[in-house]
């Protein structure tokens, strides 16, 4: 097959990708919080509808970059994703998913907040912020100019750190989860974790719900620390 009907063979595959393990998890999520609490969604239809489209434009958005890279990495050899369990040693593999996240967080820090800059804000960021309040299907909710922003992280710094593919695939699932998980209006994980000296480091719902109802403040993706050193750290909802 040419070349060139591989990469658009992979530019269409990771797109799908990125829309069916959205449509996955936010579903999955979905059933959960309407099994948690029974018709909360049910003033949010319009809402949910609009996500949800938004969401698609963004998987097309995230999986174009992604492609390349797939593609890049399968028939090039380029990037620095590797398969070859022993080509780095294996307490590496739990130090690099640490390194992606921490990067990404960061990335995700400054560009986030720069997108509340008021321009920038109602130009793309607004999308994410329309709803009522945030929904399980809210997390890819964005302008295609924001998603591009986010679409670019990741497949940009597989060039410069190495990682194996199953870690690369943990660091993706834990973007997707979490991402999720911490637009659900209600707390998946136990106080004692939210309220206790580890959720003072890290993000879940009861700190990005904050984000969605005051704006100006907990910009961070995984952790707190931006957050913290920045003075934009406003602690937890007292709605969640």
């Amino acid at each position: 097959m040419p070349s060139f009907m591989l990469l658009i063979l992979a530019l269409l595959g990771t797109s799908a990708i990125v829309a069916t393990r959205y449509a996955v998890v936010s579903g999955a999520f979905h059933w959960l919080t309407e099994r948690r609490s029974p018709g909360s969604y049910r003033a949010l239809g319009d809402q949910i509808r609009r996500e949800i489209g938004w969401s698609m434009s963004a998987a097309f958005v995230y999986g174009v970059p992604a492609g390349l890279v797939l593609w890049g990495w399968v028939h090039h050899g380029w990037t620095r994703i590797y398969a070859d369990w022993g080509a780095y040693p294996l307490w590496y593999l739990p130090v690099s998913v640490g390194v992606y996240l921490l990067a990404h967080d960061t990335w995700f820090y400054w560009t986030h907040r720069a997108l509340h800059h008021p321009p920038l804000f109602r130009r793309f960021h607004a999308v994410h912020h329309v709803g009522k309040r945030p929904t399980a299907w809210t997390a890819m909710s964005f302008h295609p100019g924001e998603s591009l922003t986010g679409a670019v992280f990741i497949p940009l710094f597989v060039f410069l750190v190495p990682i194996h593919v199953a870690m690369l695939g943990m660091v993706l699932t834990v973007m997707t989860v979490l991402g999720v998980t911490n637009h659900l209006g209600w707390e998946l994980f136990p106080r004692r974790l939210v309220r206790g000296p580890a959720g003072a480091w890290i993000i879940t719902a009861s700190h990005h719900q904050r984000h969605h109802e005051r704006y100006q403040c907990n910009y961070g993706l995984y952790f707190r620390h931006w957050d913290r050193l920045c003075g934009t750290d406003r602690g937890l909802s007292d709605n969640v």
